[in-house]
């Protein structure tokens, strides 16, 4: 069940007319099952026409000494994604230069995406520093906001807008990318973690190994 910062109810759709679209961004790193049922959930519960996962190029909280190259993660969420025809894949963060801000996104996105209604997908725990965010009042201008949340985890409203953002727990998000970094570098398995095709192309790239 989702439930709305700040709002008594859930989304309501403005128009039979108006397309739906996801925006998941995410640093993929790698791509897992989680990302993929919470995806699937969300388009499922704001009827959403279409899901663009959207990898980070330069993450500008992570240390980039710790973060595969925006290639491999793009490939990665390619081979994940390609079997389902709700799902695409942008390379928008990829290919531009400099630090990825969910604003430059966003307005990259809106400039091809119209009229459409956009909602931007992301961690529940990012959601708690939003108003950090780099142009936030104009992300929350651009898009609604969901945040995806494994179940138990409580996030208090950070002073949001009303109805600015939705949070949906979703039970395979106790999967994380971390712990399949983790058991890589231990030499344990990341079988039905990741899909498999993104499990075989680690393995061949040789990712997330102790000496990478």
């Amino acid at each position: 069940m989702p439930t709305s910062l700040g709002a008594a109810s859930g989304v309501v759709r403005s128009s039979a007319d108006t397309r739906r679209v996801g925006v998941m961004g995410g640093t993929f790193d790698p791509i897992h099952q989680g990302h993929l049922v919470a995806a699937a959930e969300v388009a499922d519960t704001f009827a959403l026409d279409e899901v663009i996962f959207v990898p980070t190029g330069r993450p500008w909280q992570k240390d980039q000494t710790e973060v595969s190259s925006a290639e491999h993660r793009y490939l990665m969420t390619l081979l994940a994604t390609v079997s389902n025809p709700t799902f695409s894949v942008s390379r928008v963060d990829v290919d531009r230069t400099g630090d990825t801000y969910t604003v430059d996104t966003l307005r990259e996105l809106r400039a091809t995406l119209g009229s459409s209604e956009i909602f931007f997908i992301t961690g529940a725990d990012a959601l708690a520093n939003v108003l950090s965010w780099r142009d936030h009042d104009e992300v929350l201008r651009l898009a609604h906001l969901v945040g995806v949340t494994r179940p138990g985890h409580v996030l208090a409203d950070p002073g949001l807008p009303t109805g600015a953002v939705t949070l949906l727990e979703v039970t395979a998000l106790a999967i994380s990318s971390s712990e399949c970094r983790a058991r890589r570098r231990a030499g344990r398995t990341i079988d039905y973690l990741v899909p498999e095709a993104v499990a075989e192309y680690i393995a061949k790239a040789g990712l997330y190994q102790v000496n990478r």
